[in-house]
């Protein structure tokens, strides 16, 4: 396993600090048994794998970053839920499923690359009649969103806001500690240069924290 790996793999124990919100968003749904969930965009899986802890369903997270895959699949196997866990190689533009195909879809931090309107709009062929779509996205135009929830043919069940300080306290101050941590520890060029692109988005941050708020949209397909 080289330095880079390692450094990524640490990096997903920051975003952990925020699967409380996860947690929060799914508690907002009724109690289903062994549900179908889709998670879009699941990257290296830190929501999939919350999910997973939550309930018995079946579970399929798709994404086109191959090596983000792997690194979920490891986390599957190593918890011994290869049974009902799942991963695809999928864009999220060309989601090919059968209508109606689960109960539950989930994107967090992935619908930006579609557009929230077109995401919900598209995605919602997938979604099981009476069934549930739950969105993390940027803390954008929010009114307008809930606007189009409706627009789209769902009913907004909740929303609720993780604000600038929430990202700062629950993960960026972190991540800007381990890294210094990391610059001590390692020398190779390919972990500093992660170190470095890492450390500018935090900068990017730290110029207009407000502008990193986000939003958790809980809705239902009417």
């Amino acid at each position: 396993m080289t330095e880079n790996v390692v450094f990524k793999l640490d990096k997903d124990i920051f975003r952990e600090n925020l699967s409380k919100y996860t947690r929060k968003a799914f508690q907002m749904l009724p109690t289903l048994d062994e549900p179908r969930i889709l998670d879009i965009g699941c990257g290296s899986g830190v929501p999939t794998m919350e999910l997973a802890r939550l309930c018995n369903g079946q579970i399929i997270g798709v994404d086109i970053n191959q090596s983000l895959l792997d690194e979920l699949t490891k986390k599957i196997r190593e918890a011994g839920l290869s049974d009902r866990v799942h991963t695809l190689r999928c864009s999220l533009v060309e989601l090919d499923f059968p209508d109606e195909s689960f109960d539950i879809l989930w994107s967090e931090g992935s619908i930006f690359a579609i557009g929230f309107a077109k995401g919900i709009k598209e995605w919602r062929r997938f979604i099981a009649s009476k069934g549930f779509l739950v969105v993390h996205d940027e803390a954008k135009d929010t009114s307008r969103k809930c606007e189009q929830i409706s627009d789209c043919g769902y009913d907004l069940m909740g929303h609720f806001t993780l604000p600038g300080d929430t990202w700062w306290k629950e993960y960026y101050a972190p991540l800007e500690k381990h890294i210094k941590k990391i610059r001590t520890d390692y020398s190779d060029p390919m972990v500093l240069s992660v170190c470095d692109n890492e450390q500018e988005e935090i900068e990017r941050f730290k110029m207009n924290p407000s502008q990193y708020g986000s939003v958790f949209f809980v809705m239902q397909k009417q």
